[in-house]
């Protein structure tokens, strides 16, 4: 008899350094002397958790790619279960949005934001397809958000500011809008117009340089907002606050504030596929990581584990770039964005 018994299933089954993943078996006999483990790569694991039908590890650092999982009860084995982990692409960052990626050369520009009112040395950075990390010239404190319009134009809010720069030639940040309070997540719609979150509990439309106006109005976050369109129009929110029932938002053409999905704690960067999926950093049903949304809304569920994610995109490769907020990842999931045909 093997007492390690055999995985049925790995949930979930992608995931980045220190998420925790639920490893479904049969057969499993927990050790008395505690000699249980779980082997991903060949590397041990922190086991949370261990029952006959389940056992709950974190994902180990250093590891990374397509590797086998196998559980261990006492000198038993069981047959190796394939996931996929990340790979460490920055670190050292101060993350507290979605990254941005270049549609020119599919770089991904990154920030260092620091406490507000904190001053870095540098604070924003380009990590170039070779994985080579630039430091941009930028003078630019506090960075949030970063979004490209439809000319491939990078914007940057500063929340200490409350304003929103155009960054010239990676180097010059020249003032775009201000007076946006708390300016946080920035999104541009299919016409092109720019829209900006004020995480005090508003949400500007920028039709041009220093024209905004009040679009619409949500509760105050105690983070940020997180603002992406959606292939209807309407613009999905998050506003991360204090319960552990917090929503999407999506919000008409008019300004009409709808909840498109509840249930998550702490959610916070998004993006869209080009099927209409909608993918949330957040916690749901216990689990922390990048979260699912069918297209709709119907149904939600966890595919990507990981702790203390703040954003994500994706590049054209069909890669996931995930940031935390110090690191940033690259998990291939074959997933291709909306903004990048």
């Amino acid at each position: 008899m093997n007492n390690a018994g055999q995985i049925t299933d790995v949930n979930p089954r992608f995931a980045i350094a220190g998420g925790e993943i639920a490893v479904d078996c049969t057969g499993f006999v927990v050790d008395p002397n505690g000699e249980v483990d779980c082997l991903v790569a060949g590397e041990p694991s922190d086991v949370v958790a261990a029952s006959s039908r389940r056992v709950l590890a974190r994902v180990p650092d250093d590891v990374d790619g397509t590797v086998d999982l196998v559980l261990t009860s006492g000198t038993d084995a069981s047959d190796p279960f394939e996931i996929v982990l990340g790979r460490l692409i920055a670190e050292n960052m101060h993350i507290v949005a979605n990254p941005a990626i270049d549609p020119k050369d599919n770089s991904i520009v990154l920030t260092r934001s620091g406490s507000r009112g904190q001053e870095l040395p540098h604070t924003m950075y380009r990590l170039e397809t070779d994985g080579y990390l630039d430091e941009l010239p930028v003078e630019i404190a506090n960075p949030t958000s970063a979004a490209f319009d439809r000319d491939g134009r990078l914007y940057v809010s500063n929340r200490a500011d409350g304003v929103v720069c155009r960054i010239e030639r990676n180097e010059d940040a020249l003032p775009y809008a201000g007076s946006l309070g708390v300016a946080t997540g920035i999104a541009f719609d299919s016409s092109g117009i720019m829209f900006v979150g004020d995480r005090t509990g508003a949400i500007f439309r920028i039709d041009g340089p220093d024209s905004s106006r009040q679009f619409a109005t949500l509760e105050p976050s105690v983070a940020a907002y997180h603002l992406a369109f959606g292939p209807d129009g309407r613009l999905f929110v998050t506003a991360p606050g204090l319960a552990s029932y917090d929503g999407v938002y999506a919000i008409g053409t008019d300004g009409t504030v709808a909840t498109y999905f509840r249930g998550f704690g702490r959610p916070q960067g998004l993006a869209f596929d080009r099927e209409g999926n909608l993918y949330v950093a957040a916690c749901h049903r216990g689990l922390h990581g990048i979260v699912k949304i069918e297209a709709g809304g119907g149904s939600a569920k966890t595919i990507v584990a990981g702790n203390n994610i703040v954003g994500l995109c994706f590049s054209r490769a069909g890669e996931m770039i995930i940031a935390t907020s110090d690191s940033v990842y690259s998990v291939p999931m074959g997933i291709y964005g909306t903004l990048l045909d």
